[in-house]
């Protein structure tokens, strides 16, 4: 099998020219998968968890990494069942009609283009702090023209950019946890260990310094869903999903906790450099090591980089899953020589379009946007528990074959993941910062939901 049209329903037909081919080797996925656990807020922000949580946000990241082990569990069952380049969309679609597709799957359009547009304001300070005579919007510009070119000209380039991205991510953190651990045991040439001392206030501002060190760590782990999206377009997407989603636990807790864990043995958690150099550079100068800031600065740069590639990718193809079943724009679904290329441009000019705002109304309409997609994460990961509760059932009865990857303690621990979410959000309402994201998210995802039944009773009525 060399094509897949697995998101259009029976009878429909393509909206494009061709549908998209199976470029992605295996390789591709393999590192899709291992880099994308390690994104740009993982070193960007983890920082501000760390200052509010202290030691504890060891914990805070264990929890939520739990959470996401269940979230992207479930959704690897689904994807498994049913590869599609709609991932979670297509299957809120398949379990509670087209309503929660439309909804699920153009929230997290949004979202992507809004993180593509961030992630290259990020990436062009970066750059700037070198070359400070030159515009910030102009490496902007560059960054998306150069991942705009790879995505409009075949899927394979942007497995090729991912696949060194993540080879880059992934050596410099093991590197970093491997000097971490060397200097936390006392063999590390030339550095004395720290012992415990900086663990001893593990809870230095209480409960709510662990709670918003939870609020911080639940969204660094976004991003997690593209190599289900990327599956789709694999030579093997049934084994894709099967291993990427199988090695997700030991992937969150090496990168995830276990580098948590070194920071903040290594430093203490009121530094005020592990919030203005960032924990990562923190850590790094601690141990004495020449250049440490502008090494990690070019790691951080280059996950900010891959982020975007993996955002404008994710949501074409988010987009082309939606008109494909009916739910977007005709053109948007246009495929020539298998990619979207339509929506391909059209992402990337909504997320430069965000870079604008955030330099013509950066006191108004951007904070507004950044608010609207806040909690957006949590959304979709309601829309993939519900839907794997629905669609298990059916995929037993029906074509048990297809459940190659089966949700642990089914469906107790699903049941599980939606009290977690529904914690979070309870928390978030207790929180001044993260009310306004909970309630423009709410709002956002009522409108969505209100349009997306209005084109369901529509279409069922003619």
């Amino acid at each position: 099998m060399s094509r897949t049209t697995l998101d259009a329903p029976p009878g429909t037909p393509a909206a494009g020219d061709a549908p998209l081919t199976h470029g992605l080797k295996q390789r591709h996925l393999s590192m899709i998968a291992l880099g994308g656990v390690i994104g740009a807020g993982l070193f960007v922000g983890s920082g501000a968890g760390i200052a509010a949580a202290g030691p504890s946000i060891v914990i805070a990241y264990a929890v939520s990494g739990l959470l996401v082990m269940l979230v992207m569990r479930m959704l690897g069952e689904m994807s498994a069942a049913h590869p599609s380049s709609g991932s979670f969309s297509a299957h809120a679609e398949r379990a509670m009609g087209p309503w929660a597709g439309f909804t699920a799957g153009w929230s997290f359009w949004v979202l992507l283009c809004t993180a593509v547009g961030l992630e290259g304001i990020g990436a062009a300070k970066i750059v700037t702090g070198w070359l400070p005579d030159t515009p910030e919007w102009g490496w902007v510009a560059l960054f998306m023209v150069v991942f705009c070119a790879a995505n409009l000209a075949a899927v394979k380039n942007f497995g090729e950019f991912e696949f060194w991205f993540a080879a880059l991510k992934v050596g410099a953190i093991g590197l970093f946890l491997v000097l971490g651990v060397l200097a936390i045991a006392g063999v590390l040439p030339g550095t004395d260990s720290p012992g415990t001392a900086n663990l001893a206030d593990f809870l230095p501002h209480g409960s709510e310094g662990l709670v918003i060190g939870l609020l911080a760590s639940v969204f660094a782990y976004g991003g997690l869903e593209t190599v289900t999206i990327a599956a789709a377009e694999s030579q093997d997407p049934v084994r894709g999903v099967a291993r990427a989603v199988r090695t997700a636990m030991w992937r969150i807790a090496l990168f995830y906790i276990g580098s948590m864990a070194v920071i903040v043995t290594l430093v203490p958690w009121d530094s005020k450099a592990v919030v203005e150099q960032g924990p990562y550079v923190a850590a790094l100068d601690r141990l004495g090591i020449p250049g440490a800031g502008q090494l990690m600065n070019v790691v951080v740069l280059v996950a900010l980089l891959s982020a975007m590639n993996a955002n404008i990718y994710g949501s074409s193809r988010i987009a082309y899953s939606l008109v494909r079943r009916g739910q977007g724009p005709k053109a948007l679904g246009r495929v020539s020589a298998g990619v979207p290329r339509v929506a391909v441009l059209v992402s990337c000019v909504f997320g430069f379009a965000c870079v604008l705002l955030s330099y013509w109304r950066p006191d108004d309409v951007f904070p507004w946007l950044l608010n609207m997609i806040g909690a957006v994460i949590l959304v979709v990961w309601i829309f993939i528990a519900v839907s794997q509760l629905r669609l298990r059932r059916t995929v037993e009865r029906e074509a048990p074959e297809k459940l190659v990857v089966r949700m642990w303690l089914f469906p107790a621990l699903t049941w599980v993941a939606l009290a977690g979410m529904a914690a979070i959000f309870v928390l978030m309402a207790r929180e001044p910062d993260t009310r306004v994201q909970l309630y423009s998210t709410g709002g956002m995802t009522l409108l969505l939901a209100a349009v997306g039944y209005t084109r369901q009773r529509m279409r069922t009525r003619s």
